[in-house]
């Protein structure tokens, strides 16, 4: 196994970002920045051999600093919606930032995909892997405690890629970190995911409004094309008359996970039939956010001059629930003041002839 460095440009206030790339016996290899513990490219070998690039992305460190989509995103401090940019912890109510209409989304206008990281890098038995680092001063984004965070990638000889995550607080806070990379396994440049296999071990999801927030109802998904129990492509039922897909766009609902948090679990499994390239979810988090990129435009270009088109990647992003700081029925997302938190979800790569 190797890890290299190499520039990744300098951001708009003159600071120059590190590249890193690990890579395994396999060759399969993932590259990440400090400019936001993003994940920038991850290269798989197909059923044939031939590595390709299924992370939807940016060739250097400008296209981060514009990141629109989140691609690659470590995202915190919290992840996905809450309600009307507010909520209460010990009889304080907090007011956060409305970046998303009425509401704050991925914790406000800048997230944790837009500050530098210390970076720490080593080889263990389990692997390569690669921390990145830092304080969220008590405040920001308008979340109370100061939060010392910690990301880190480890890339295995099994061609697992995880990411766990570890916080500390000083005062009681939330935390609701999740990683929103954008995979196509056809290639990172190869168009529409519509035509990937999806499998995704979820009885119900919860269901929302018109602005996509949880209405604290959780929703049997039998007998509906929300449905990913056995699995189909994902374009199958994508246009269906069902109305929660036609608010959304397509697929972008969190769906209720069969996992505890003493252990990761098989959760989805996504794979490409042409290039034989399949990928696993595991987490021991509550909720998983399915997301089909239907806010892309075709304007975006990322790597390599690509033009990203509306559902031309995937987001499984594990999560508590969207908006639990406001819902009691849901998992809590609260981190006491001197609590560690600890959570992991990996996304392994195999070939599926």
């Amino acid at each position: 196994m190797s890890i290299t460095k190499s520039q990744f440009g300098k951001t708009k206030d003159g600071k120059t970002a590190t590249l890193y790339t690990l890579t395994n016996r396999n060759k399969m290899s993932v590259s990440f920045t400090d400019y936001g513990a993003n994940i920038v490219s991850i290269l798989v070998p197909d059923k044939n051999g031939v590595l390709a690039d299924v992370a939807l992305g940016f060739d250097t460190v400008t296209g981060y600093e514009n990141n629109g989509p989140g691609f690659g995103s470590f995202i915190g401090r919290v992840g996905n919606r809450i309600e009307n940019a507010v909520f209460t912890l010990n009889d304080v109510t907090y007011q956060l930032e409305k970046n998303s209409g009425s509401h704050c989304l991925h914790g406000g206008f800048i997230g944790y995909n837009k500050h530098f990281y210390e970076t720490e890098y080593f080889e263990e038995d389990e692997g390569l892997t690669i921390e990145f680092s830092r304080l969220s001063p008590d405040m920001e984004q308008g979340f109370p405690g100061n939060l010392d965070i910690t990301v880190s990638y480890t890339l295995t000889e099994e061609n697992e890629l995880l990411i766990e995550y570890f916080a500390v607080s000083d005062k009681d806070t939330l935390f609701n970190p999740t990683n929103h990379s954008y995979f196509n396994l056809a290639g990172q440049n190869a168009g529409s995911i519509l035509d990937h296999m999806l499998f995704i071990d979820a009885i119900a999801y919860t269901a929302t409004d018109a602005g996509l927030i949880p209405t604290g109802e959780l929703t049997d998904v039998s007998g509906t094309p929300m449905d990913f129990r056995t699995a189909k492509t994902i374009g199958q039922d994508i246009g269906a008359d069902y109305e929660p897909l036609k608010v959304a766009g397509g697929y972008d609902h969190n769906y209720v996970l069969n996992t505890t948090r003493e252990e990761a679990s098989l959760v989805a499994k996504l794979w490409d039939p042409k290039s034989g390239r399949c990928m696993e979810v595991f987490t021991d988090l509550p909720g998983m956010q399915l997301y089909t990129g239907n806010f892309l435009d075709g304007v975006l270009k990322g790597k390599k001059g690509a033009a990203y088109s509306k559902q031309s990647g995937v987001c499984f992003e594990s999560q508590f629930y969207p908006n639990s700081c406001n819902i009691k029925s849901f998992p809590d997302s609260t981190l006491p003041r001197g609590k560690e938190f600890e959570s992991v979800t990996i996304y392994k790569f195999t070939i599926q002839k």
